[in-house]
C-alpha cells in the first residue's frame, strides 16, 4: 500500500525518484491505483504554477533535439525543468520505444531537469490520457518550466493547447509545398512557429520558410489573447543554439502579457471545465462497462448496430435508460 502522504511530501520537496513514482501511479489503470492518485493529487495541492509549454512538430524536424538544447539553457540560467514526451504506442502490442530519455541524453543528467517519457496507449491528441495530471505533479514539485513534447504533428495535436499555457510548433526548413501539408487547425493555436536547422547550407532555406509562414499568419484572424505581433515565425537552431534566447525571450513576453490581462487565469479556467467534462465521459463510460449487467446489455446494444436493427444515436440512448432517474 502506497504512502500518499509520504509521496506527496517526498513530491513537494522535489524529490525526483518520488515524482516518477508519482507519475507511475496517475498512468496506472488499475482501480485501486486510481484511487491512490486521486488522493496523491489532492495531497500535492494547487498552489504552484508553471509554465507549461507544448511542442509540437513534423517528424523530422529534431523535436528532441530542440527541447535539449532549449532545456539546458533554460537550467543553465537556475531554472528548473520538466519535459513529457510522449511516444506513439503500438496498434498491435501497445507497447512504445519511449527513447527520448536516450535522444536527451545531456539534458537527462542535469540535476535541474526531468524527463518523463509516456506512451499514447490509446488516446488521440498527441499527449497520454494522464499527461495533464503529470504536468500537476511537476509542478508540485517545484518546477519552473513543464515541456510536453507531442508525438506528432497534424489535426489532432490541438489536443495539447488544452492543457498548456503556450504552444509552439516546430517545423523544418521545406518548400512552398510544405505549406499545404500543415493543417489549418494547428496553425491556428500556434503562439510560436519556430523553423529549426537554420544553420549550415539550410540557413537561407530556413529564412524562406520562415518568412511564408510569417505570411500565413498574417492571414489568419487575430485571436483573442494576443498582443501585438502574436503569433509569430521565427528562425532557430538546435546545433548552433541560435534564435533560442530569442524565442525564450518571446515566450516570457506572451506569457506576462496574458497574465497582466487576466487572459492566463481564464484561459486556464476553461481548460479546467474542459478537462471535467472529459473525465466525466470517461467514468460514465467506465459506469457503463463495469457493471456487468449494463456490460452485458451494451453488448447486446452492439450486436443491433451492427445487424443494422439499430442506429448507433438509438443505441446510446437506450444504453443509458437505465442512468436516467427522471
Amino acid at each position: 500500500m502506497t504512502d500518499i502522504a509520504a509521496m506527496a511530501k517526498a513530491v513537494r520537496t522535489g524529490d525526483r525518484r518520488a515524482l516518477a513514482r508519482a507519475i507511475t501511479l496517475v498512468e496506472s489503470g488499475k482501480a485501486d491505483h486510481r484511487d491512490q492518485a486521486l488522493a496523491l493529487l489532492d495531497a500535492v495541492g494547487s498552489d504552484r504554477q508553471a509554465l507549461r509549454i507544448g511542442m509540437s512538430g513534423t517528424p523530422g524536424v529534431g523535436k528532441s533535439t530542440f527541447i535539449e538544447s532549449f532545456g539546458l539553457m533554460l537550467t543553465a540560467q537556475d531554472m528548473r525543468v520538466a519535459v513529457l514526451a510522449v511516444d506513439p504506442s503500438s496498434a498491435r502490442s501497445g507497447g512504445s520505444i519511449l527513447g527520448d530519455k536516450t535522444r536527451m541524453d545531456h539534458l537527462s543528467r542535469d540535476p535541474r531537469a526531468f524527463i518523463r517519457p509516456s506512451p499514447s496507449q490509446t488516446h488521440l491528441g498527441g499527449v497520454a490520457r494522464r499527461t495533464r495530471e503529470a504536468i500537476r505533479l511537476c509542478e508540485a514539485a517545484g518546477f519552473d518550466v513543464v515541456l510536453v513534447e507531442t508525438v506528432g504533428v497534424g489535426q489532432s495535436e490541438t489536443v495539447v493547447a488544452l492543457m498548456t499555457d503556450l504552444f509552439v510548433l516546430l517545423l523544418a526548413p521545406a518548400g512552398g509545398d510544405e505549406l499545404q501539408g500543415v493543417k489549418r487547425g494547428i496553425m491556428e493555436i500556434a503562439d510560436l512557429v519556430l523553423v529549426n536547422k537554420a544553420d549550415g547550407d539550410l540557413r537561407a532555406q530556413a529564412s524562406r520558410t520562415c518568412a511564408d509562414y510569417a505570411g500565413a499568419l498574417r492571414l489568419m484572424r487575430r485571436r483573442e489573447g494576443d498582443p501585438d505581433g502574436y503569433p509569430k515565425a521565427m528562425t532557430v537552431s538546435a546545433l548552433d543554439h541560435s534564435g533560442l534566447d530569442q524565442a525564450w525571450t518571446d515566450m516570457q513576453t506572451l506569457a506576462a502579457w496574458r497574465r497582466d490581462t487576466g487572459h492566463w487565469d481564464a484561459v486556464r479556467a476553461r481548460q479546467a471545465r474542459h478537462w471535467f467534462q472529459e473525465e466525466l465521459r470517461a467514468e460514465m463510460m467506465a459506469l457503463l462497462t463495469n457493471d456487468a449487467t449494463l456490460r452485458s446489455r451494451l453488448a447486446d446494444l452492439e450486436n443491433d448496430v451492427a445487424q443494422g436493427r439499430m442506429t448507433p444515436a438509438a443505441a446510446a440512448r437506450a444504453a443509458l435508460a437505465p442512468l436516467d432517474r427522471g
